[in-house]
């Protein structure tokens, strides 16, 4: 996989993450302080750190995000 694929795979993963617990982006900023709008659209790449918080929030393993 090259690095837009990784970027698209996370954004589609956060997406349907989101919607599964039917939270808002705005939520998601609200509890975490961590914007999405551009990690959905696969256009900013995140930290560890970042993916480790929203694993946290949305109660998954980080390894969840890269299936």
């Amino acid at each position: 996989m090259d690095n837009q694929e990784l970027l698209l795979t996370l954004a589609n993963r956060l997406k349907e993450l989101r919607k599964q617990k039917n939270v808002t982006q705005e939520d998601v900023y609200n509890d975490t302080a961590i914007h999405v709008a551009r990690i959905e659209q696969g256009k900013r790449d995140i930290s560890f750190t970042t993916l480790c918080k929203l694993a946290k929030y949305f109660e998954v393993s980080i390894s969840r995000f890269l299936e």
